[in-house]
Protein backbone atom coordinates (compact mmCIF):
# COMPACT_ATOMS: atom_id res chain seq x y z
CA UNK A 1 0.00 0.00 0.00
CA UNK A 2 3.05 2.25 -0.48
CA UNK A 3 1.37 3.99 -3.44
CA UNK A 4 -1.53 5.00 -1.19
CA UNK A 5 -1.76 7.31 1.80
CA UNK A 6 -4.18 6.64 4.62
CA UNK A 7 -6.51 9.45 5.60
CA UNK A 8 -4.44 10.19 8.73
CA UNK A 9 -1.29 10.56 6.64
CA UNK A 10 -3.07 12.88 4.22
CA UNK A 11 -4.37 14.98 7.14
CA UNK A 12 -0.87 15.27 8.58
CA UNK A 13 0.65 16.34 5.25
CA UNK A 14 -2.09 18.91 4.63
CA UNK A 15 -2.08 20.23 8.21
CA UNK A 16 -5.80 19.59 8.75
CA UNK A 17 -7.76 17.14 10.87
CA UNK A 18 -9.16 13.81 9.74
CA UNK A 19 -12.63 15.24 10.45
CA UNK A 20 -11.92 18.09 8.02
CA UNK A 21 -10.95 15.59 5.32
CA UNK A 22 -14.13 13.60 5.93
CA UNK A 23 -16.17 16.81 5.61
CA UNK A 24 -14.30 17.75 2.41
CA UNK A 25 -15.06 14.29 1.04
CA UNK A 26 -18.76 14.77 1.80
CA UNK A 27 -18.60 18.17 0.04
CA UNK A 28 -16.91 16.56 -2.97
CA UNK A 29 -13.64 18.49 -2.59
CA UNK A 30 -11.56 15.31 -2.28
CA UNK A 31 -12.22 11.67 -3.18
CA UNK A 32 -10.80 8.81 -1.19
CA UNK A 33 -10.76 5.21 -2.32
CA UNK A 34 -11.81 2.45 0.05
CA UNK A 35 -9.32 -0.33 0.76
CA UNK A 36 -11.02 -2.65 3.18
CA UNK A 37 -12.19 -0.47 6.05
CA UNK A 38 -9.79 2.38 5.32
CA UNK A 39 -9.98 5.56 3.28
CA UNK A 40 -6.88 5.98 1.13
CA UNK A 41 -5.69 8.48 -1.45
CA UNK A 42 -3.36 7.54 -4.29
CA UNK A 43 -0.04 9.21 -3.41
CA UNK A 44 0.13 10.69 -6.92
CA UNK A 45 -3.17 12.55 -6.30
CA UNK A 46 -1.83 14.46 -3.29
CA UNK A 47 0.24 16.91 -5.36
CA UNK A 48 -2.78 17.90 -7.47
CA UNK A 49 -4.92 18.38 -4.39
CA UNK A 50 -2.21 20.51 -2.73
CA UNK A 51 -2.06 22.64 -5.86
CA UNK A 52 -5.84 23.13 -5.78
CA UNK A 53 -5.68 24.11 -2.10
CA UNK A 54 -3.03 26.76 -2.73
CA UNK A 55 -5.00 28.45 -5.50
CA UNK A 56 -6.54 31.92 -5.20
CA UNK A 57 -9.89 30.53 -4.03
CA UNK A 58 -8.44 28.39 -1.23
CA UNK A 59 -10.43 28.07 1.96
CA UNK A 60 -9.45 27.03 5.45
CA UNK A 61 -11.24 24.53 7.61
CA UNK A 62 -12.46 27.34 9.87
CA UNK A 63 -16.24 27.62 9.95
CA UNK A 64 -16.50 31.07 11.55
CA UNK A 65 -15.77 33.77 9.00
CA UNK A 66 -16.72 37.42 9.45
CA UNK A 67 -16.46 39.59 6.36
CA UNK A 68 -16.18 43.30 6.97
CA UNK A 69 -14.11 46.42 6.56
CA UNK A 70 -10.84 47.39 8.23
CA UNK A 71 -11.51 50.22 10.69
CA UNK A 72 -7.97 50.74 11.97
CA UNK A 73 -4.46 49.34 11.71
CA UNK A 74 -1.80 50.11 14.33
CA UNK A 75 1.68 48.98 13.30
CA UNK A 76 4.87 48.88 15.34
CA UNK A 77 8.24 47.35 14.52
CA UNK A 78 7.04 43.73 14.61
CA UNK A 79 3.28 43.51 15.15
CA UNK A 80 0.08 45.03 13.80
CA UNK A 81 -3.29 45.40 15.53
CA UNK A 82 -6.12 45.26 13.00
CA UNK A 83 -9.70 46.18 13.88
CA UNK A 84 -12.53 45.07 11.58
CA UNK A 85 -16.18 46.14 11.54
CA UNK A 86 -18.13 43.01 10.63
CA UNK A 87 -21.82 43.83 10.76
CA UNK A 88 -22.82 43.94 14.43
CA UNK A 89 -19.37 42.76 15.49
CA UNK A 90 -15.99 44.42 16.00
CA UNK A 91 -13.12 41.98 15.61
CA UNK A 92 -9.56 42.79 16.66
CA UNK A 93 -6.62 40.68 15.56
CA UNK A 94 -2.92 40.84 16.34
CA UNK A 95 -0.75 39.68 13.47
CA UNK A 96 2.75 40.27 12.21
CA UNK A 97 3.43 43.63 10.65
CA UNK A 98 4.81 41.78 7.64
CA UNK A 99 1.47 39.98 7.11
CA UNK A 100 -0.50 43.22 7.43
CA UNK A 101 1.85 44.90 4.95
CA UNK A 102 1.63 42.01 2.46
CA UNK A 103 -2.19 42.16 2.56
CA UNK A 104 -2.02 45.96 2.31
CA UNK A 105 -4.45 46.28 5.22
CA UNK A 106 -5.60 49.85 5.78
CA UNK A 107 -8.82 51.55 6.87
CA UNK A 108 -11.57 51.01 4.32
CA UNK A 109 -10.12 47.78 2.88
CA UNK A 110 -12.48 44.77 2.74
CA UNK A 111 -11.19 41.80 4.77
CA UNK A 112 -12.42 38.64 6.44
CA UNK A 113 -11.74 37.64 10.05
CA UNK A 114 -11.31 33.88 10.23
CA UNK A 115 -11.96 32.64 13.77
CA UNK A 116 -10.69 29.21 14.70
CA UNK A 117 -10.43 28.07 18.32
CA UNK A 118 -8.94 31.00 20.24
CA UNK A 119 -7.12 32.51 17.25
CA UNK A 120 -8.34 35.13 14.81
CA UNK A 121 -6.73 35.13 11.37
CA UNK A 122 -7.32 37.92 8.87
CA UNK A 123 -7.56 37.37 5.13
CA UNK A 124 -7.78 40.10 2.55
CA UNK A 125 -11.22 39.86 0.90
Amino acid sequence: MADYLRIGEVAQRLGVSVDTLRRWETEGRITFERRGNQRVLPAADLAGFLHALSGPDRTSSARNRFTGVVVSVERDGVMAKVELACGDYRVVSLLSREAADEMELAPGVAATAVVKATSVMVERA
